[in-house]
């Protein structure tokens, strides 16, 4: 089974043009590094909730919207590989930021079905 980095991050809502900007070169280093397909998703039906949510896990601001992305890997091993390089290669450094990276919320995942509509549905 392939595995999966999550990630929920805070992003200035006037930045959103910068941010994909900043995904697709981002991209183009996972994809070097063994990724297999990559998801950047702007919020637009975030509610707040009662107990927890999104809003709160980042602490989102007034200006900011929440950007929810996954790249999805062959396998753990090659995804900290990729972990492991974004120390040393400086490519990684020198993407922009256009958000505050101190407040995004991230994880990996060891994924246990994926299905799709053209898909016969899972058992």
């Amino acid at each position: 089974m392939s595995y999966v980095n999550d990630s929920v991050t805070p992003v200035p809502s006037d930045a959103r043009d910068a941010y994909v900007a900043s995904a697709k070169q981002a991209w183009a280093l996972l994809a070097e590094y063994g990724a297999l397909e990559i998801s950047e998703n702007w919020g637009d039906k975030v509610p707040s909730g009662q107990h927890t949510d999104f809003l709160r896990a980042v602490d989102l601001r007034d200006d900011e919207t929440i950007v929810f992305s996954w790249v999805r890997w062959p396998d753990r091993d090659t995804a900290e590989r990729c972990e492991a390089a974004m120390q040393n290669d400086h490519r990684f450094g020198a993407l922009p930021m256009p958000f505050d990276g101190t407040r995004m919320i991230y994880g990996g995942f060891t994924n246990l079905f994926t299905a799709r509509a053209d898909d016969t549905p899972p058992r």
